[in-house]
């Protein structure tokens, strides 16, 4: 199960200092962690994830984090219409 191989990698998930300005514009984030803030909507029971090519797609609500899968590099997160359910 994918969710797994995330969990187990929970501590190595990090992003760049363009993503973070990224995601932080995205997502509205002013003041917040945006690693932490990502980490934690990943590790909620109610979040989507989904391995497809080299990424991971996490949504929860409306909001979507894209995750490299072999070096857990958040590459951007967006705010969208769900669509897993």
């Amino acid at each position: 199960m994918h969710m797994n191989e995330l969990f187990e990698h929970i501590d190595l998930i990090h992003t760049t200092k363009l993503g973070e300005n990224r995601i932080r514009k995205n997502l509205d984030l002013e003041h917040q962690n945006v690693v932490s803030y990502c980490k934690k909507i990943v590790m909620k029971p109610n979040t989507c994830i989904i391995k497809r090519g080299k990424n991971y797609y996490c949504t929860l609500g409306n909001i979507q984090i894209t995750i490299h899968s072999s070096s857990y590099t958040i590459i951007t997160a967006h705010k969208k219409t769900p669509r897993c359910r």
